[in-house]
């Protein structure tokens, strides 16, 4: 069970609990946990048998299966999932690479969690001595809410424990001293630490309601963030204009004095989520310039791990140890590998140009086949095609034209189980598995949302990818007989089961982790239009770091370097101050300059009303200049600059909230890939 195949992967698991991909105490396989079993790894066991032993073995324990089938249209036939497991084993038979598991070292979480959270500053005297990683810390410190504030101090606490344990000569800083927000910033200056009854962090951010300012005035629709809804419809609306954490709060404390209950197992309805409209226009991933994502990743971060806090989920991320991976090939290359590779082939792909033809070829044969994605193709031949697909595949050669519909679904299956690392990540494929902890499914939506804007771009464009795929199908489900629950059900284990993680659980965890994956995909395709948006709230707390730093910088400037950069930078803060002045004159006079210098050398005034959409901008581009080749859809109107890097707007936010929002930016149309 410790070998280590050339290709294959060590994997450092990080658990905090017996639910979330454990190794079963003392058993390293079901071989020995059940010597009547036969070997999995070649795909020899029987799935009623496999059923009928967890069954057994959670009696035995005391507990019962988490799922059990129900009258319910909505419930999920567990059957599917078995049927597709035994059909993975089969189409995996030969040797595996096996996945090792190692606990991690007391304070190594804390320490990778901080790093990630763009606060390594808290322990690192390395990079403490930065002044410029240092201010950054202070800003994004400055900008928490109270929950947020209080999932940092968690961690530090639990950091500067193990360090005393360690005996480290350097200590981790006092929790009161992190807080305190950067000289000149526009937080409070007074306050106790995080938790206290009178904390800076509490009072910034009570009931989620944050002061963002722009300039010297207000963002947003209003002077702060709105109060958490508790009116008939907010069972069903989304508000993402507040902190999630912060409504979690909220929801615990409505639910004192009563026992907070889990979903109840028989209610797999979904609820019809909305979200409210927003002036301002919602903000989708690929929306944000790069350094602003990486804001929201940080901020995301914290504030995933603060949701979970508040109901004491103590996920732990799993580390990966890399070994020797194929550098090139289809099958079982890393996803960044894959789509780096295609790239030179194909510029601006952001999904593997394998996985798109597969999906393209089972679409041209028609969605309406019955079992779809279902039935398997043949076993021995989808090898066949695999290496026949290996060796022809990017010289143009494969015969797409003999490939039957069944293979090809089988074919993208394999895709997904071989890939070296899981699609979700085993950094965070724990924290996925643990979203059916939180009470309701607001909340587990809520979380999923996090965790999508937390995945790698590669696996969170490819996931999306796949998820309209799924959907796709779903919606020939009156010919096709694949309901969203029987996609779920048959997707999941090639999603969740990676290789070599069968063979490190029993068969109990196996069948307590069964509907739960089934219920997280059938979550990520039914919202999957709402997963793939940036919350408001984690916008706002970009601007306000952008704001922060702007101050920073502009208080921070030497004399010296003045002078030195006044005669390089006159021409320019020259022309700048002009489109400065000549913006705010016509925004004074009611109109905003729209700059389109892929298109065209004239910026186009265009008169500001309350009903000015971005879509309305748009359209009068293009009715004025005629010779623009782009698509309508492949163009867009951005927001540049103020206090934001660039953010690429809906169509529908309205122009004259935005410049409320943002009143030093500038409006630029051009053509961007979506």
């Amino acid at each position: 069970m410790n070998r280590q195949d050339a290709k294959g992967v060590v994997l450092t698991g990080y658990y905090s609990n017996s639910e979330s991909l454990p190794p079963h105490p003392g058993v390293n396989s079901v071989e020995e946990a059940d010597p009547a079993v036969p070997s999995r790894r070649t795909g020899h066991y029987n799935v009623q048998n496999r059923s009928k032993n967890a069954a057994v073995a959670a009696s035995a324990a005391g507990t019962k299966p988490p799922y059990s089938r129900c009258n319910s249209q909505d419930s999920l036939d567990m059957d599917a999932y078995w049927k597709e497991v035994e059909s993975i084993g089969e189409a995996d038979a030969g040797p595996q690479d096996e996945v090792q598991l190692k606990v991690a070292d007391e304070g190594e979480h804390e320490e990778a969690w901080l790093t990630e959270a763009g606060l390594a500053t808290l322990f690192q005297e390395s990079v403490s001595e930065d002044p410029d990683a240092s201010e950054d810390s202070k800003v994004m410190l400055s900008t928490l809410t109270r929950t947020q504030a209080a999932a940092v101090e968690k961690r530090v606490e639990l950091l500067k424990q193990t360090l005393r344990k360690r005996n480290k000569q350097y200590h981790a800083p006092d929790v009161r001293e992190i807080f305190k927000p950067p000289p000149g910033s526009t937080a409070h200056s007074e306050g106790t630490q995080p938790g206290g009854e009178d904390s800076e962090a509490a009072e910034r951010s009570e009931n989620g309601k944050r002061e963002v300012a722009s300039s010297g005035d207000s963002i947003a629709n209003g002077a702060c963030l709105p109060t958490v809804p508790s009116g008939p419809d907010s069972e069903t609306d989304l508000n993402l204009e507040v902190s999630f954490a912060e409504q979690a709060l909220s929801y615990r404390e409505r639910a004192k004095g009563a026992e907070i209950q889990g979903q109840s197992e028989a209610d797999d309805r979904l609820p019809n989520f909305k979200v409210p409209p927003d002036k301002t226009g919602r903000t989708k991933v690929g929306d944000l310039a790069p350094q602003d994502m990486k804001m929201v990743r940080r901020l995301v971060l914290i504030e995933m791990t603060a949701l979970y806090d508040n109901f004491k989920i103590d996920w732990k991320s799993n580390k990966v140890i890399k070994q020797k991976e194929k550098e090139s090939g289809i099958f079982g290359v890393p996803l960044a590998t894959l789509i780096e590779q295609d790239q030179r082939r194909v510029p601006g792909t952001k999904v593997p140009l394998i996985l798109q033809r597969l999906i393209s070829h089972i679409e041209e044969e028609g969605l309406d086949t019955e079992g779809l994605l279902r039935i398997p193709g043949v076993a021995i031949r989808v090898k066949g095609l695999c290496q026949e697909l290996e060796a022809k595949f990017y010289e143009g050669t494969f015969p797409w034209e003999t490939l039957k519909q069944h293979d090809a679904a089988s074919l993208l299956k394999f895709f997904i189980r071989e890939l070296p690392h899981p699609l979700l990540t085993v950094e965070y494929l724990s924290a996925f598995i643990s979203v059916l902890k939180l009470p309701t499914k607001k909340q587990q939506l809520q979380a999923l949302n996090l965790l999508v804007l937390l995945l790698p771009e590669t696996s969170r464009d490819t996931l999306k990818a796949l998820m309209e795929f799924f959907q796709r199908v779903i919606d020939h489900k009156e010919q096709n007989k694949m309901t969203l629950n029987n996609v779920a059900v048959v997707m999941a284990p090639n999603i969740f089961m990676f290789k070599g993680f069968r063979n490190k659980i029993s068969e109990q965890q196996e069948y307590s982790m069964a509907t739960g994956t089934a219920s997280i995909v059938r979550l990520l395709i039914q919202y999957q239009n709402l997963l793939w948006t940036i919350p408001k709230f984690i916008i706002n707390q970009v601007r306000e770091q952008n704001m922060e730093r702007q101050k920073q910088k502009k208080a921070g400037k030497e004399k010296g370097m003045k002078r030195l950069l006044k005669k390089m930078t006159h021409d320019r803060d020259k022309a700048d101050k002009q489109d400065r002045n000549t913006a705010e004159n016509d925004t004074s006079q009611g109109f905003i300059r729209v700059q389109a210098p892929e298109f065209s050398k004239v910026s186009m005034a265009v008169q500001l009303t309350e009903d000015l959409r971005a879509s309305d901008v748009l359209a009068r581009f293009l009715s004025q200049e005629s010779s623009v080749s782009v698509k309508r859809e492949d163009l867009c109107l951005y927001e540049i600059g103020g206090n934001i890097k660039e953010r690429c707007l809906d169509e529908e936010a309205y122009m004259k909230a935005l410049l409320e929002l943002n009143p030093s930016a500038e409006w630029v149309i051009r053509a961007t890939q979506r």
